[in-house]
């Protein structure tokens, strides 16, 4: 069982490393298949949105020494959440937990993209000027 785990573990590892390969694996695997760019669009998101997160959370700790990153994602995508919800039922007077749920998710995968880019190249800088 221990050996499954490893493997799992480091099969993610190398998928996040570079999000953007399993994003193009499954815009393109899935979208073949359903014979739909959108759905295959949205699909890619949501897989490497996963992928991003972990991965942005690792930089974020290793960049500023801390242990704080995967909190700090969760406690904004919470926050965020909980904005949308209050925004939906101010408008409509019920509230739909599906569809915050993908919203925050599908904006997270935009803030994820740039944050992994922006934590990407101060990585990259702090090993260049550090060395």
């Amino acid at each position: 069982m221990e050996m499954i785990w490893d493997s799992v573990k480091h099969l993610y590892a190398y998928l996040a490393v570079i999000p953007i390969i399993p994003f193009a694996i499954v815009l393109f695997g899935y979208g073949a298949y359903v014979q739909d760019r959108k759905k295959g669009f949205r699909m890619a998101m949501d897989i490497t949105t996963a992928l991003l997160i972990g991965c942005v959370a690792v930089l974020f700790d290793r960049l500023f020494g801390s242990q704080f990153g995967l909190y700090g994602i969760l406690l904004f995508m919470l926050l965020g959440g909980g904005l949308l919800g209050n925004a939906q039922f101010r408008k409509r007077g019920k509230i739909d937990g599906k569809k915050i749920f993908r919203t925050i998710w599908r904006l997270s995968f935009f803030t994820m993209s740039l944050l992994y880019i922006l934590f990407m190249c101060l990585g990259i800088g702090k090993l260049m000027f550090t060395a």
